[in-house]
C-alpha cells in the first residue's frame, strides 16, 4: 500500500525554491531562469513533490532554515 509522502518547506526561501522549480516544471517559466536550490529541485523532484513544499503554509517560518 503506497502511503502519500508530505514534504513541507522548512523555511520561506525553500518554498520559494519550490515554487520556481515547480513554475519551471509546468512550462510557466524557462528552465534556464532557474538557478541554485530551484535548479536543483527542478531536476531531483517530482511536480507533486514540488507542489507539496511549494504549497505549505507559510506563517511562522523562519526566512532561512539554520543549520544548527
Amino acid at each position: 500500500m503506497a502511503r502519500e509522502a508530505r514534504m513541507p518547506a522548512k523555511s520561506k526561501s525553500q518554498q520559494k525554491a519550490a515554487g520556481a522549480a515547480l513554475s519551471a516544471k509546468r512550462g510557466d517559466t524557462k528552465v534556464s531562469d532557474l538557478q541554485g536550490a530551484s535548479k536543483q529541485m527542478y531536476e531531483s523532484m517530482s511536480e507533486k513533490e514540488l507542489d507539496d513544499m511549494a504549497s505549505t503554509e507559510r506563517e511562522g517560518k523562519p526566512e532561512h532554515n539554520s543549520k544548527s
